[in-house]
């Protein structure tokens, strides 16, 4: 299941682009003796549904879109057995800090629900919160930086280096390299030049050949963070208004599941500001290897040699 699988980073429903026929003929041409119907009820109790009708068009289908989720799963799968981290990583939506309504329901006394604005206008003293995740798909492990300032790749950088110094590099003190796997657009997209370069920096200050999957254009909903992470702080949060960024900070930390999920959280005050240019020269310094199959989703960066 593991590389069709999707979800709304809203809630914790996951779905698959397989139908219940072709799961069952792969079951079957393991051996298993399994028929559709068996197949539709193991889904419904792991909390499948078979393509959900909302936030599920994805637009025009690239011709590799197939290919490029069975490279990802291979890739994922030869860094775990070599025991190399791997994490998917992205922007959950952007959040109005104030007392602003907020989507579901909380436990509160009857006839008391909690006042909040009438209108969705943003509170100038207080702006928004920009959470940038990173999800370790080994260890069922978050990390989220609330910026508050701009969503810049020098920001999604400086987020893996946080989540790095603080929970990768002690959990994974032997690591030589690092996968990430990332959507194709936004601040960690692949054409974002500032994307590479600041990757570049961290391989040079980590050490680690840093080896970038992206998932094709218009397919955010199958990144694994956005289903076993996102959905879940969603959930925590549902009916609480985000009054402060320490609310914030709070309920994202807070975030548990049964199944072991832990999160960690901290507040990035720093500035990301936008329209930062790499120059032609500057991309030309970077140690950036393509992959065979299609360089332009699959690259790898390779730390620089120091000079003697």
């Amino acid at each position: 299941m593991e590389p069709t699988t999707s979800g709304d980073p809203e809630s914790p429903l996951r779905w698959t682009s397989k139908s219940v026929r072709q799961l069952a003929g792969a079951l079957q041409g393991m051996g298993h003796a399994v028929s559709r119907q068996l197949v539709a009820e193991l889904l419904a109790t792991a909390g499948y549904s078979l393509q959900a009708n909302r936030k599920t068009r994805e637009g025009t289908r690239h011709p590799d879109r197939d290919a490029q989720f069975r490279y990802i799963n291979r890739q994922v799968r030869r860094f775990q057995a070599t025991a190399q981290p791997v994490i998917s990583v992205d922007t959950k939506k952007k959040e109005l800090v104030g007392d602003f309504k907020a989507p579901g329901a909380q436990s509160r006394p009857k006839g008391q629900p909690e006042p909040v604005r009438v209108h969705d206008f943003i509170i100038p003293a207080k702006g928004k919160a920009i959470p940038y995740g990173v999800y370790d798909l080994t260890r069922n492990a978050g990390w989220v930086s609330v910026g508050i300032d701009h969503d810049t790749a020098s920001f999604a950088a400086r987020t893996i280096r946080r989540w790095w110094q603080k929970m990768g590099r002690p959990r994974y003190p032997r690591a030589r390299s690092l996968l990430i796997t990332a959507d194709a657009g936004g601040s960690n997209g692949p054409r974002v030049r500032l994307w590479k370069w600041a990757l570049q920096q961290l391989a040079n200050r980590t050490r680690l050949a840093i080896t970038v999957c992206h998932f094709p254009p218009g397919t955010s909903k199958w990144n694994k963070i956005e289903h076993r992470l996102f959905s879940y702080i969603s959930t925590n949060w549902r009916g609480q208004p985000l009054v402060s960024l320490a609310v914030i900070v709070n309920l994202i930390g807070a975030t548990r599941t049964a199944v072991g999920l832990r999160v960690r959280c901290e507040l990035d005050r720093a500035a990301y500001p936008k329209g930062q240019d790499v120059s032609d020269v500057q991309m030309g310094t970077l140690n950036l290897v393509p992959h065979r199959f299609h360089g332009d989703w699959n690259y790898t960066l390779r730390p620089t040699r120091k000079r003697r």
